[in-house]
């Protein structure tokens, strides 16, 4: 049997950032996802496996499995994509490592039963619920991997592109079903219509691409983060894996390459 499988749990842009970081460098990836994920990066989250089945990104392929498909879709090098928000996998695989991806920004519970628990930015502290904490807010932080102690706390401020900040997270304006006006990577003037939720429209608020959208028909809240609009407008970053996303990638890989028990078994 295949041993030192790495399972990340959450399947969106930052998380599946990391996934492709590590399988590139020969590692066995699971990702674990809800049943209905939300990811607003799409066309860059291997979450969308679960929807559709199969996602590639990159040229690495993620494919939604059950448990008794993961080791011939590893076999196939592709990265299994199970339905599974209870961690039952760990159970039954041998997983030497869990990267806690899932971005909550609050308070975890305990620490997992694997030899290796990595978790990512607020809501974890090591080595109370997590070995290891790998910072996620922009700047000389970013990446660096703490064996004791938290990350910083959530800013609740979106990182700034081309002077904007705040204005390019768009956010449900109603509760009810998001209906889509446009697709990712399509350009969109200031004020023209994006999306509906409920029947109330969300205007562009400045000129630029659809970076990323919550997937159309699902039901959604008002104020939870649906969509992201790029001021530099151009759609080719909106399939491309994020600096961040691979940069908290290879804080991954250096958290698990330092501890030698796992490190010499995981290219195993």
């Amino acid at each position: 049997m295949t041993t030192n499988i790495i399972l990340i749990q959450g399947g969106g842009d930052l998380a599946s950032g990391i996934a492709y970081r590590l399988h590139k460098s020969g590692l066995k990836i699971i990702i674990s996802e809800l049943p209905q994920p939300l990811s607003v990066r799409r066309k860059v989250s291997f979450s969308e496996a679960i929807y559709d089945g199969e996602i590639t990104i990159e040229g690495l392929t993620g494919r939604r499995v059950t448990q008794d498909k993961i080791l011939s879709t590893l076999s196939d090098g592709k990265i299994p994509v199970i339905v599974d928000p209870d961690l039952t996998v760990l159970d039954s695989f041998p997983i030497s490592v869990l990267v806690d991806a899932t971005l909550r920004k609050r308070a975890q519970p305990e620490l997992a039963e694997v030899p290796l628990s990595i978790g990512l930015g607020p809501g974890f502290t090591a080595p109370k619920n997590c070995h290891a904490v790998i910072e996620t807010n922009r700047g000389h932080s970013l990446g660096r991997v703490y064996w004791e102690g938290s990350a910083m706390d959530d800013t609740g401020i979106p990182e700034q592109v081309l002077g904007i900040r705040t204005e390019r997270v768009l956010r449900a304006p109603a509760n009810g079903k998001l209906i889509a006006h446009g697709d990712i990577g399509d350009h969109f003037d200031k004020d023209d219509i994006i999306c509906e939720v409920g029947g109330i429209p969300l205007k562009a608020p400045f000129n630029g691409s659809l970076r990323g959208l919550i997937r159309p028909g699902l039901t959604v809240k008002k104020g939870l983060k649906i969509g992201d609009l790029d001021p530099r407008d151009d759609p080719h970053y909106c399939t491309m894996i994020s600096d961040k996303a691979l940069a908290l990638g290879g804080s991954v890989l250096e958290a698990i390459l330092s501890k030698k028990e796992i490190r010499d078994g995981v290219w195993g």
